[in-house]
């Protein structure tokens, strides 16, 4: 199993080119699904999760071909064209399913365009409870029969769906946007209230509505849809990764020196934006990106709160930890998002930081430095923030179980290292 090997202490300069954003580039393959018509899509990172969601299309039957990738290097930025018109399988396997959770965004589309799907429950990190039961109601309203049995859920419509007023108790993204592809194809309007209003789904939305989907409120937690008899092929490319965006700022704040981030969008990370401000890092904005350098005055501790966009998402709290482990003072970090998102602090702890965890809040104690060790990787984001503050220890940090990353970060060692960080992969 692969490792990262760390020497700590180096500034980063240069520049780094942003990916595609995975979160939105994987319903966004699932968008195949509802034409019969090829979509291409680019600006496609190069990451395992996107191969995993490749691979189940194609076990479906969809055609994929692949181009190699244009701009940000020649290195990423793939284009796929996905051809679901000779799909023969309705039947989406575990042995694909539990590799990553994104897998049930097949569900809505199966069933809007074929009236039947069976879709295995999924897997994914291990982050805490995130229950798919919000998809089955809400398509439940739309006409659907589901029942789950020995671990799929069972889904059909032999009449096709029907539009509905569906009222999300709690904010979904992954509901949201299944719910979204649905209505797509169903008879009738469909309005979703209390939507996910993240980036991501004002892609997907903005995707459908190029293959000839009639879709209003879009950036907005109340979406109304027209259902189409079909939709038609199109051409569309990848929002850029709001998350790999605000993890390279953390890294330039932490690490000093001065990056800029390049095929990507200040909006993007607004909420992101405001939180390393306050606590002492300068970002400006560029053509075709941003600048992020660390204040002369230094880094402060402050206090988060993680919510659903336009708030302080959750896919950068363990990186802010990392931040407000070597800022001054101390801050407190509240996740209310998932309830077990705090696994990456034993292996901070172990770093030198001064983490306690009270419930859903965590007190962090700043400090001037950590110290390398050995840790060990328990999920993606917690993943990347051990990459962080090995790249602010001072000494040698070895990340084990480092396969969580490429689920969702292209390149990241090459793109660390053209910046003058000293990062390696070891083989085993």
């Amino acid at each position: 199993m692969d490792r990262i090997l760390i020497r700590g202490g180096n500034p980063l300069n240069g520049t780094i080119h942003i990916s595609g954003a995975k979160n939105a580039a994987l319903p966004l393959l699932a968008t195949c699904l509802l034409s019969e018509q090829p979509l291409v899509l680019s600006n496609l990172p190069h990451l395992a999760d996107i191969s995993t969601m490749a691979h189940l299309l194609s076990e479906l039957g969809v055609d994929i071909s692949m181009d190699g990738g244009a701009g940000n290097g020649g290195n990423i930025g793939r284009v796929f064209r996905l051809d679901a018109g000779p799909v023969n399988s309705t039947t989406a396997p575990y042995d694909l399913v539990r590799k990553m959770r994104a897998s049930v965004l097949v569900l809505g589309p199966l069933l809007a365009r074929f009236g039947k799907a069976r879709v295995s429950l999924p897997g994914g990190c291990a982050i805490g409870t995130r229950p798919v039961d919000l998809h089955i109601k809400a398509l439940q309203q739309m006409g659907a029969e589901i029942e789950l049995d020995e671990g799929y859920i069972e889904a059909s419509a032999p009449d096709g769906l029907k539009g509905a007023h569906i009222v999300f108790p709690m904010v979904t993204v992954g509901g949201t946007e299944n719910l979204l592809m649905a209505a797509t194809l169903a008879d009738g309007e469909t309005v979703l209230a209390n939507a996910a209003r993240e980036p991501e789904v004002t892609d997907l939305a903005n995707c459908l509505v190029a293959m000839g989907a009639e879709i209003d409120g879009i950036g907005t937690d109340t979406l109304r849809i027209q259902g189409m008899k079909t939709l038609h092929g199109a051409e569309y490319s990848v929002v850029p990764d709001r998350i790999e965006t605000g993890t390279y700022a953390v890294a330039a704040a932490v690490c000093g020196g001065e990056l800029t981030l390049l095929d990507t969008r200040l909006e993007l990370i607004d909420s992101v934006a405001e939180v390393l401000r306050n606590a002492g890092v300068e970002i400006v904005e560029v053509d075709g990106g941003i600048r992020v350098r660390r204040s002369d005055d230094g880094l402060k501790g402050i206090d988060v709160m993680t919510e659903p966009y336009p708030g302080f998402p959750t896919d950068m709290q363990a990186q802010l930890m990392v931040l407000m482990a070597v800022a001054e003072g101390a801050s407190m970090i509240t996740e209310t998002i998932f309830e077990n998102r705090y696994m990456h602090v034993p292996e901070l702890s172990r770093m030198g930081a001064n983490v306690n965890v009270h419930g859903a809040s965590a007190i962090v104690r700043g400090r001037s430095s950590l110290h390398g060790a050995e840790v060990m990787a328990t999920d993606l984001r917690a993943s990347v923030s051990l990459v962080l503050a090995g790249l602010a220890a001072d000494g040698e940090t070895t990340i084990n179980r480092v396969y969580h990353l490429d689920r969702g970060y292209e390149r990241l060692g090459e793109k660390l290292s053209a910046c003058g960080a000293d990062i390696k992969r070891l083989k085993d």
